[in-house]
């Protein structure tokens, strides 16, 4: 059976018969030869190319490399500088802080110096303020003794009680203790305003001689009469003589007693009299008399009340302010200070030994 022909219409028979002339058809080995040659030189291609590709990835990461070395060795030059400025400054520093230790040294010494001196020299805290007090309490005893002034000697022992509480101190027990006695017997005595009293009796002596006398009182202003200058003459006439009649006599019904008659001449002693009346009183306020006191404010109300018109402004004012003043309660007698000034005196006496003795001795 035969071999059916191809497309050509040759048969697969004979291959060599079907080939045309002057050429030899392939052999398997020879397309097997050339398979290979074409991977060959495709595998070297592909090798030159990733070998060009590893050796650009290894150029850039020698330059970046190279980049970082290079800031890297920027960094390190000027960490050095800065490292020798940082040395230079902390050497500087160095010697600044030993040259101030010296001198803190030096002026601590110098100090210590100072204090030790000052202690050889100069009193205590404690000496000065018992020598203050004592000096503030001698000047509260002569208010007293002088001008009975309770409330400066009431503030002078505040002054050193306070004083004494500051400093905190177990030796001035005593002397609190006494002055605290002295605040008590002085806040027991009854306050007198003396400067204001005495500024109420300058204020009357100032105004005596603007007092107007009982004698003087003036009668009210008359009604005016109404006008007359349309009635008739014999009118106008009957009416005037009435009105001049009418003028010579007054009757006044009065509850007061009738104002004495005081000569003009007598006016002058009555007004300095007055003066010299309440004059006194000032006085026996200032000498704490309060007997003479009153005797004094007793008599000038009641001359005022019998020679002075008493409905005049200026004799109201006066006469109230007597009322004020007779209501005035004087001590008999003022405490002194004695005790506190006793405790001052002896702490100080005290102070003093202990200064006086020799050093290193108790």
């Amino acid at each position: 059976m035969s071999t059916p022909p191809d497309r050509a219409g040759r048969s697969d028979a004979d291959p060599r018969a079907r080939a045309p002339e002057g050429r030899r058809a392939p052999s398997p080995r020879g397309n097997a030869r050339l398979v290979a040659a074409v991977v060959v030189a495709i595998a070297a291609v592909l090798g030159f190319l990733a070998w060009l590709d590893v050796k650009r990835d290894v150029a850039d990461l020698r330059a970046e490399i190279a980049g970082r070395l290079t800031a890297a060795d920027t960094a390190d030059a000027q960490a050095k500088t800065r490292d020798a400025e940082l040395s230079g400054a902390l050497r500087e520093a160095q010697a600044k802080l030993a040259l101030l230790e010296t001198r803190v040294a030096e002026s601590q010494s110098q100090q210590a110096a100072l204090d030790t001196l000052y202690r050889d020299l100069a009193p205590s805290r404690d000496e000065l303020a018992v020598v203050e007090i004592e000096q503030g309490l001698a000047l509260a005893s002569q208010q007293l003794a002088i001008a009975a002034n309770v409330p400066a000697a009431i503030a002078a022992l505040q002054v050193a009680d306070a004083k004494l509480a500051r400093l905190d101190r177990p030796k001035f027990a005593p002397l609190r203790r006494a002055i605290a006695a002295d605040l008590e017997k002085l806040k027991a005595v009854p306050y007198v305003d003396t400067a204001g009293v005495a500024g109420k009796l300058d204020a009357a002596i100032a105004s005596i001689d603007a007092l107007p006398l009982a004698r003087d009182e003036r009668l009210p202003a008359p009604v005016a009469a109404p006008s007359l200058a349309e009635a008739p003459a014999w009118s106008r006439f009957l009416r005037e003589m009435w009105a001049d009649l009418r003028g010579l006599i007054r009757v006044e019904v009065s509850e007061r007693a009738v104002a004495p008659l005081v000569a003009p001449p007598q006016e002058y002693y009555l007004r300095e009299n007055l003066r010299l009346r309440l004059l006194s009183a000032r006085l026996s306020l200032i000498a704490r008399n309060e007997p003479a006191f009153r005797a004094d404010v007793k008599a000038a109300d009641a001359w005022l009340r019998r020679y002075f018109d008493v409905r005049a402004k200026s004799a109201t004012t006066v006469l109230a302010a007597l009322a004020s003043m007779a209501s005035v309660t004087m001590a008999t007698e003022v405490p002194e200070l004695t005790r506190s000034l006793d405790a001052a005196r002896a702490l100080r006496s005290a102070q003093d030994a202990r200064a006086e003795a020799p050093r290193g001795r108790p």
